[in-house]
């Protein structure tokens, strides 16, 4: 990576707070156009443009991301100087439609629910920490990474509020409910005594130092409860879980912008990906259930 590169991805830390995944996918990104074109300071408008054929097997979706990185680079170039010239129109800008998120339907999630609810009677510490995250997921609508990074410090004691840093380092209040507020309390009872960890949901690692749960093994565990719980684990996942929490708010009636709060988007356009599952939803409602839906086009 050119010494260029570092600088910018030191901006995005320093600067704007960039959280570590965020700073991840940027320095894949850079990394892959240098590994094509060369320096980015340096690279010539025409070598910018061979990017397209370089990335013409790629999805609109990740073409599009890989140019946003690259044009926030090159604008701070000219700003550092290292440039004259800003080459970013030589970058494709593919059209892409934003997939709808998936979403599990209410008899879905009172499924897993259930299932997790019956294996926490056990007692046994990983399912009644299993009932806990999944109750903060669909309760709250959390990141996985911001449930898995929570400290001990945030269980609420007598505030129906929990504090979540969130993506740049963004802290935020989201609700936490009773069920939630349950079972965290059963699971800070069975938590390993641990003096040295602050986390919550401290990780059972014998890689050494203050580490929690990895949002890998939480994704696992969701997907081994869906088998369990006779649902297709394709279909569950830590953000799946943050999606249904999302529409069936709205369907509830939530606001938008109280919805785009507790997300902790930046940009309601954000958000506003939820309106249109909602609409989807409707659109499948009427063709299904309306009188006319059974009729031919012909009578």
């Amino acid at each position: 990576m050119s010494a260029a590169t570092r600088s910018f991805l030191d901006m995005l830390a320093a600067e704007r707070g960039a959280a570590a995944n965020t700073l991840a996918a940027y320095r894949r990104d850079l990394e892959g156009a240098e590994e094509a074109i060369g320096d980015l300071a340096q690279a010539s408008r025409a070598n910018v443009a061979k990017l397209a054929h370089a990335w013409s097997a790629l999805a609109p979706s990740t073409v599009a991301r890989k140019a946003s990185a690259l044009r926030q680079f090159f604008g701070f170039a000219v700003d550092e100087g290292w440039r004259k010239d800003d080459p970013s129109g030589a970058l494709p800008s593919p059209r892409s439609q934003r997939p709808l998120p998936k979403v599990l339907s209410h008899s879905q999630v009172e499924t897993l629910l259930e299932r997790a609810e019956l294996e926490a009677e056990s007692g046994k510490a990983a399912s009644v920490r299993q009932l806990a995250l999944l109750e903060m997921l669909y309760g709250s609508g959390l990141r996985a990474t911001e449930l898995v990074s929570l400290p001990l410090s945030a269980v609420p004691r007598d505030a129906p509020l929990i504090t979540v840093m969130g993506k740049g380092g963004q802290a935020r209040m989201v609700p936490v409910s009773e069920r939630a507020r349950s079972a965290l309390q059963e699971w800070i009872k069975l938590r390993p005594a641990n003096p040295n960890s602050w986390f919550l949901f401290p990780s059972r690692s014998k890689m050494g130092g203050d580490r929690h749960l990895s949002r890998v093994r939480l994704y696992q565990l969701l997907k081994d409860l869906a088998v369990r719980a006779g649902l297709d684990p394709a279909g569950i996942s830590p953000h799946v879980l943050r999606h249904a929490f999302a529409t069936h708010l709205l369907e509830g009636g939530a606001d938008l912008r109280v919805l785009q709060t507790l997300l902790g988007h930046a940009d309601i356009a954000t958000t506003q990906i939820y309106t249109h599952v909602d609409a989807a939803r409707l659109v499948t409602l009427v063709n299904s259930r309306h009188p006319l839906a059974t009729r031919r086009a012909s009578d």
